[in-house]
């Protein structure tokens, strides 16, 4: 696999976007194709269709490895308890075997079980009743009218907004410490608290928008690194449907919308663009996603692009929670710029918290040293080939970049390299998308009238 933009500092580098390609140039002539589904909530599929080797010609683990690396970005960007897959039995069994309890992929079975309370399963068909597109995305979001509360529910703060009629009349952020709390009530009394507040400087509220990270699923929280510490008995007694319980106590029938941070950063990055067909990516702790349709709606599914792999390599770094290798989680974060840093020549203190290790990188880069700048010009590289693979499962416009590794001088040279990979490789590609990095502070504005904005008032 020749790159023609090389990540300097990684030549093992082998991106899923080229895999993709070179699959489909390969068999042209004489391939099979197969068709993965992933089932969610409401009977909702989401489909995508490949081509591979013909069974029994020496590549069934060259089409294993390929499919299996689909399978897992498809579950991980729509999310789903059910895998379907038609076609190729012999790849389809193997698939099947990965995602049993104590299987390959034993982690993405338990997740997406919890996620959608059902037992995670994997059903084997003929290409004849392959299974199709079933997606009904609701219109979320832009709605304006009215006197809302934005509640966006951060790990370190929370922050607030009483909107009217579209513009912020009061906002605040208070520090807290969700992750570090195992009784939920310090939780529902920080949340209350905010929403009162905001609640007192509008004449009524008429709607409630909530912007938090974790996995929704009708307004219900079903996994949410808010509540870490939180026991599984008390999380479900206490906690999934806290922003519910919390909305009655502001009064009845308030209508209330909850959606993914990143997708609620994507909706924000929509309205200030007015455009649609936007991803949002947060290189922070980890690797968030969102995205906004081309009809403006968000879609309902996961978009948790740290699970989503970028690197077909083997040997590329391992996340430690889902045990899987080439993940985006460390590649699209400050774990992606602390992997690089001795290949760059950089020496990190190990005592240092990873946040910490990150701001050294961000001071070198500041002072120009060309080591902290092959290090943001790989994270593009990777970028940029991440992107190209990303349009394999979303109708991309735009892109956003965000969060703590993005900012400084670092953020734009790394959005530099991933346009150049995508002129240089991707030409067709880069006609149709731009990238950005949103400005801050509008941004914290704009995320709390995008959350105010979910709900949509019900009329008499």
């Amino acid at each position: 696999m020749k790159l023609k933009v090389d990540a300097v500092l990684d030549p093992q580098f082998a991106p899923l976007a080229l895999l993709c390609r070179e699959m489909r140039e390969k068999t042209a002539e004489c391939g099979q194709d197969v068709v993965i589904g992933i089932e969610r909530n409401k009977g909702y599929v989401t489909t995508y269709k490949t081509r591979i080797y013909p069974d029994g010609i020496g590549k069934d683990d060259e089409n294993f490895d390929f499919v299996e690396r689909i399978v897992k970005s498809l579950l991980w960007v729509a999310g789903g308890w059910k895998i379907i897959f038609a076609g190729s039995k012999v790849v389809g069994e193997r698939i099947k075997a990965a995602y049993e309890k104590g299987g390959l992929r034993d982690f993405d079975n338990g997740f997406m079980s919890r996620v959608y309370e059902t037992p995670f399963e994997v059903e084997l068909r003929d290409l004849e009743h392959a299974p199709v597109n079933n997606n009904c995305p609701e219109p979320v979001g832009r709605h304006l009218d009215g006197c809302r509360i934005g509640f966006d529910a951060g790990g370190s703060d929370r922050k607030v907004s009483a909107v009217i009629d579209g513009e912020a009349v009061y906002s605040e952020e208070v520090v807290w410490f969700p992750k570090l709390n195992s009784d939920p009530k310090y939780h529902y009394d920080g949340i209350l608290s905010a929403m009162k507040t905001a609640a007192s400087h509008m004449p009524r509220v008429d709607a409630i928008g909530v912007s938090s990270a974790g996995v929704y699923i009708d307004n219900r929280i079903m996994i949410a690194s808010l509540f870490l510490k939180v026991p599984d008995e008390e999380f479900d007694k206490h906690v999934k449907n806290m922003y519910l319980d919390v909305a009655k106590e502001l009064g009845e029938n308030i209508p209330i919308e909850v959606a993914n941070d990143g997708d609620v950063t994507a909706l924000a990055g929509a309205m200030d663009l007015g455009d649609n067909n936007v991803l949002g990516v947060a290189m922070g702790t980890s690797e968030a996603g969102g995205y906004v349709d081309g009809e403006g709606n968000i879609t309902g599914w996961l978009n948790e692009l740290a699970f989503v792999p970028v690197d077909a390599c083997k040997n590329a770094m391992v996340d430690e929670w889902s045990g899987d290798y080439g993940c985006g989680v460390k590649y699209f974060s400050q774990d992606g710029v602390i992997k690089l840093a001795p290949a760059a020549g950089i020496e990190l203190d190990e005592s240092l918290s990873p946040a910490e290790k990150l701001k050294v990188v961000q001071g070198l880069m500041k002072q120009g040293d060309p080591r902290a700048q092959k290090i943001y010009e790989t994270i593009g590289v990777y970028f940029g080939y991440a992107i190209a693979y990303y349009t394999e499962f979303y109708d991309i416009k735009h892109v956003l970049i965000m969060g703590r590794v993005t900012s400084g001088e670092g953020g734009s040279v790394l959005l530099a390299k991933a346009q150049e990979v995508l002129d240089t490789e991707f030409p067709d590609i880069a006609s149709g998308i731009e990238l950005h990095i949103p400005d801050e502070s509008s941004r914290r504005v704009g995320q709390s009238v995008a959350a105010a904005s979910l709900p949509e008032i019900r009329k008499a």
